[in-house]
C-alpha cells in the first residue's frame, strides 16, 4: 500500500455494504488505498469508546483512521488510548455523507458570514398594534437578522402616537425608520429617534431638510422615473440632506424586468450614491416560496452595491423572509467577494429539497436486509420505494398504510405494540415525504428542511438499547 494514502474505515455490520460501495467509488476517483474494519456490532451508533478500544485493529501502514460519527463525543479519549502514527477522526453519522470528507463540498473561508447589505424589516400597518405587541414584533425581527425596523404607517390615517411608539422601541435599543409620505408623521418620528425616512419625492422633499436624518428617495410615478429620481436627489444634495436611492422594484407582469434596468441605470448615473431596494413587491406578490427570490435579489444588490433592502413577511410563503435574507446576504457577499458561484456554501437555504439526497441503492438495501438477524425494524428508501426490514421481513412499497397492513398480517407482528406501531407509522410517513420530494431519509433522524429543520430524539436507538437490556 502507498503509506501516504492508506485509510482505515471502521463500521458495524449493518452499514458494511453501503460503506464498501461508497469507499470503493471514492478510492477509484481519488486514488487512495483502504481497509475496512467491520466490528462485531450490528448498529455502529451503539459503539462506545471503551467498546471500540477492545475491538479495533489498525494496520501498521495506516495513515488515517475514520470512525463512525456517533463516536465524536469520545474522540479525544480514543486518540489518547490508541498507539498509532495515523490521524484519527470521526466521519459523518450517516455513511452517505462520507464523500463530504473528501472534497465534495466547497471550502468556505474564515470570512464566510461577513455581509454588506443592511436588512430593513417593515412592520406593516404599525399603528394597528398595541405598543407591547409592536415591541415584541420588532424584537423578533431583530433576532431574525434585521438591522433596522421600519414602521409602516397608513396613508390617509395620521398616526397620532407615532412619537410614543418610536421612543419605546428606541429605548429597547432598536434602530428605526418611519415609512410615510406625511411630513408631520416623519417629523414626529425623527424627533423621537427614527434615523431614516421612507420615502421622499417631489411631494414632500421640502420638509426633509427639517428632519435632520437620512431619507430614501423614490421617483414620482406621474413622470419619468429616473428624471424624477435625479431631480429630487439634486434638490437634497443642495440642501445637504443625506439620502439613498430606490428606483422601485415592480412585480412580475407589471414591469419587473424594466424596473431592474432602472437600478442598473441609477447605479451608472450615481456610481457612489447609497441605494436601497424594496423587495417585497416580488416576494409578497409572487406565488412561490420566498427564499429563492430573496437570494436572487440580494445577489443582484450585492453586485450593484445596493447597500440596503426593505423586506416584509406578511404573506404565508414569505413568513421567514428576514431570516432568509440574513443567510442570503452572507452567501452572496462571499460569492461576489471571492468570485465563485454561491453553490455548496449555505445548505440552510435549501429547504424543500436536499443538497445531497444520496439515497441507498436497491442492491445495497438487499445486502443490508440479508444481514438482519434481530426483530428490530429498519426503514430505508431507495429512489423508488420504501423498505421496511427486520429478521425474515422485507416489505417494499410507497404507501405507508399498505405497508403497515402487510406487516400486521405477518406472524412477526406480534412484537409490535401500540407505541411501536405509532413509531413505525411516524417514520414511514417521514420516509414517504422524503420519497415524494427526493429528500434524504435516515431512520430516527430529522428530515432536513434547511433553516427550518427541527431536531428529533433517537427513539429507535432507545428501543434497541431497552431490548438489549
Amino acid at each position: 500500500m502507498n503509506p501516504i494514502n492508506s485509510i482505515h474505515f471502521v463500521t458495524g455490520k449493518l452499514a458494511e455494504g453501503a460503506l464498501r460501495e461508497i469507499v470503493a467509488s471514492l478510492a477509484q476517483k481519488l486514488q487512495f488505498q483502504y481497509t475496512i474494519d467491520v466490528l462485531p456490532i450490528t448498529v455502529a451508533a451503539l459503539m462506545t469508546p471503551q467498546w471500540l478500544l477492545k475491538h479495533i485493529r489498525i494496520p501498521s501502514d495506516t495513515t488515517r483512521v475514520i470512525l463512525p460519527g456517533y463516536l465524536m463525543p469520545g474522540l479525544e479519549e480514543i486518540r489518547r488510548s490508541i498507539e498509532t502514527q495515523a490521524s484519527i477522526e470521526c466521519g459523518p453519522k450517516d455513511v452517505r455523507d462520507l464523500p463530504t470528507m473528501f472534497g465534495k463540498k466547497r471550502f468556505k473561508g474564515d470570512d464566510y458570514g461577513d455581509y454588506t447589505i443592511e436588512i430593513i424589516a417593515e412592520i406593516n400597518y404599525a399603528p394597528r398594534f398595541e405598543l407591547p405587541k409592536l415591541i415584541l414584533l420588532a424584537q423578533s425581527l431583530v433576532k431574525d437578522g434585521a438591522n433596522r425596523i421600519d414602521l409602516g404607517c397608513e396613508p390617509g390615517q395620521r398616526w397620532i402616537r407615532v412619537n410614543e411608539a418610536v421612543r419605546a422601541l428606541k429605548d429597547e435599543g432598536i434602530t428605526l425608520s418611519i415609512d410615510t409620505f406625511d411630513p408631520w408623521e416623519a417629523e414626529e418620528a425623527t424627533r423621537a429617534g427614527a434615523s431614516l425616512v421612507l420615502s421622499v419625492n417631489e411631494t414632500n422633499r421640502e420638509a426633509a431638510a427639517d428632519w435632520g436624518v437620512e431619507v430614501v428617495v423614490v421617483p414620482n410615478l406621474t413622470m419619468n422615473y429616473l428624471a424624477s429620481l435625479s431631480e429630487t436627489a439634486d434638490y437634497l444634495l443642495r440642501k445637504g440632506v443625506p439620502f439613498r436611492l430606490d428606483p422601485i422594484l415592480e412585480p412580475i407582469g407589471c414591469g419587473f424586468s424594466v424596473s431592474l434596468g432602472r437600478y442598473l441605470e441609477t447605479r451608472r448615473e450615481f456610481p457612489e450614491a447609497p441605494m436601497m431596494m424594496g423587495i417585497g413587491n416580488l416576494t409578497e406578490l409572487t406565488d412561490v416560496d420566498s427564499a429563492g427570490l430573496n437570494t436572487m435579489l440580494l445577489g443582484f444588490c450585492e453586485e450593484q452595491q445596493i447597500g440596503s433592502i426593505l423586506t416584509t413577511q406578511v404573506i404565508p410563503w414569505a413568513k421567514s423572509s428576514v431570516r432568509e435574507c440574513d443567510l442570503a446576504r452572507r452567501l452572496v457577499s462571499y460569492a461576489v467577494r471571492h468570485r465563485v458561484p454561491p453553490k455548496h456554501l449555505e445548505e440552510r437555504l435549501v429547504m424543500l429539497r436536499d443538497p445531497q439526497p444520496m439515497n441507498y441503492t436497491e442492491r445495497s438495501i438487499e445486502q443490508f436486509a440479508m444481514g438482519i438477524k434481530d426483530n428490530n425494524y429498519r426503514i430505508m428508501i431507495d429512489d423508488r420505494q420504501i423498505h421496511l426490514i427486520s429478521a425474515g421481513v422485507h416489505i417494499r412499497g410507497d404507501d405507508p398504510f399498505e405497508m403497515m397492513r402487510e406487516l400486521m398480517s405477518l406472524p412477526q407482528s406480534r412484537n409490535v405494540d401500540s407505541s411501536h406501531a405509532f413509531y413505525l407509522g411516524f417514520e414511514l410517513a417521514k420516509a414517504m415525504t422524503a420519497l415524494t420530494l427526493g429528500k434524504r431519509y435516515e431512520q430516527d433522524e430529522s428530515l432536513l428542511w434547511g433553516m427550518h429543520t427541527r431536531s428529533e430524539k433517537h427513539q429507535r436507538l432507545k428501543r434497541i438499547l431497552r431490548t438489549r437490556e
